[in-house]
């Protein structure tokens, strides 16, 4: 699954909420008794609803066979809703697995809230969270920032204290990744990269004069947020500067999206409507990219995860065009960066009869030769450092996608900074207004950015109170 926003997704939400409304009719075990998916002490069972992961991590488990002695068993349940539905039932019956891999940052917390999964920072050292990439070191912790976000009584991570650890990152990445289907481009005249939002909007234009039938966009747009947070919110801080993006959703009337700020903003964005790739409003996200795969679309907005997902459904990567979601030519950041976030993770599960031995396996997928070959098997970026070495590991177009994380603070869109927001923000509803302008186009720039305005005002006022 890709997932709308490195907190709680749309999916993610509803993944966690549908969990948690299960554990508070029946108390997990995990907090005495109970059996595991764990077998034998020299065997381990993994879930993943990531079926893109499996032939990779059954490949490492062999490995770690070799070193250990202990068996891993990995099994997959997907889509989304059928891993949610599973770990549901498991919970009831006390019939978990050892480890779960889990969206970061977001489900791991409210899994972790709900007794699911098992607290594990004290087991997570220097020596191994070194491992990781810089910016994703920490995911899985429970910051103070997401202790308040779980301060409502009606949050999905209620319960969850500071310091607090429910997982360790696997693979990470970041959205706002603009892929185009270079055979399509090519006989459109498009050969390179965009050097600004302008220029693909051009490039927008010759595909679909090229073919008005599949030269468009897709994106998942009935999941609204991905429009809000994989488009429309990359674009403001290249249009507008780190400091005036965020003041889009503070509390003053005269920088945000009623604002001429966020007119602007508004008005960019809404250019894109002559290209979205018809009835792409009615595609989830899966089946956008699928569309694209397929050439029904010669754009495609997702994510460095999204390659995995084309390779298994039939598209060359060397195919495919890859480049951050670009700025406008005159605009406070024309070329931004994506700062990369943890996406998925591990967790040990509360039942697990050998939690020491799933610690081992996690561990063991954080090492660089280990995760260098889950990087190939997987086509994913992993969450490891793997230093200089990283391109010719993942592969010439995951490398180029990665590329999108080269910046500077000041030029870096980082979805992993929230604190702007008003306590309480919610980006569906948020969505919703947005898609009400394109693609739906049932409202204008102005209607919609007063309709954003007074909706951000309510947050703020409900969090005043």
């Amino acid at each position: 699954m890709r997932t709308p926003f490195a907190r709680f997704t749309p999916k993610t939400r509803l993944a966690a909420g549908a969990v948690a409304a299960v554990l508070s009719m029946s108390p997990l075990a995990a907090c005495g008794g109970g059996s595991s998916g764990g077998g034998d002490a020299k065997s381990l069972t993994m879930w993943t609803f990531k079926q893109s992961h499996v032939a990779a991590l059954k490949n490492a488990a062999a490995e770690f066979k070799k070193q250990t002695g202990v068996t891993v068993n990995v099994q997959a349940y997907g889509p989304d809703d059928a891993y949610t539905t599973k770990v549901q039932a498991a919970a009831k019956t006390h019939d978990l697995p050892d480890v779960l891999e889990v969206h970061s940052d977001g489900e791991d917390f409210a899994l972790g809230a709900t007794g699911i999964v098992k607290d594990v920072a004290e087991d997570v050292g220097s020596d191994w969270s070194g491992l990781y990439q810089k910016g994703v070191q920490a995911s899985g912790t429970v910051t103070p920032a997401h202790y308040k976000e779980s301060v409502p009584a009606d949050s999905k991570t209620h319960g969850v204290k500071e310091g607090q650890r429910f997982s360790v990152p696997l693979t990470s990445g970041t959205f706002g990744i603009v892929m185009g289907n270079k055979k399509m481009l090519a006989a459109a005249g498009v050969t390179k990269p965009p050097a600004s939002y302008e220029e693909w909007l051009a490039d927008l234009r010759a595909t679909t004069d090229k073919d008005p039938t599949n030269g468009g966009v897709s994106l998942g747009l009935k999941v609204k947020a991905t429009g809000l947070t994989w488009a429309l919110q990359p674009l403001a801080f290249g249009e507008l500067g780190k400091d005036k993006y965020q003041a889009l959703w503070g509390q003053d009337s005269a920088a945000d999206f009623a604002s001429p700020d966020g007119q602007k903003v508004l008005a960019d964005y809404a250019k894109m409507q002559p290209y979205w790739m018809p009835g792409t409003q009615s595609l989830d996200i899966d089946a956008a990219d699928q569309a694209f795969a397929q050439g029904k679309s010669a754009w495609d907005i997702g994510g460095t995860f999204t390659l995995a997902f084309l390779q298994q459904n039939g598209m060359n990567p060397d195919d495919v065009m890859a480049f951050g979601f670009p700025g406008p030519q005159a605009g406070a950041v024309p070329k931004p960066a994506l700062a990369p976030l943890a996406l998925t993770g591990l967790s040990v599960t509360s039942t697990s009869a050998h939690p020491d031995n799933a610690l081992k396996w996690m561990k063991f997928l954080a090492q660089a030769d280990v995760a260098s070959k889950f990087a190939k098997d997987a086509t994913e970026v992993p969450s490891t450092e793997l230093g200089a070495d990283a391109a010719s590991v993942m592969g010439a177009t995951l490398a180029d996608m990665t590329k999108a994380f080269e910046g500077t603070p000041e030029n870096t869109y980082d979805p992993n900074v929230a604190d702007f927001r008003p306590p309480g923000y919610d980006q569906d509803s948020m969505a919703e207004i947005l898609a009400d302008l394109t693609p739906l186009k049932q409202k204008g720039v102005e209607a919609t950015g007063k309709a954003l305005a007074k909706l951000n005002n309510n947050f703020w006022a409900t969090a005043n109170k």
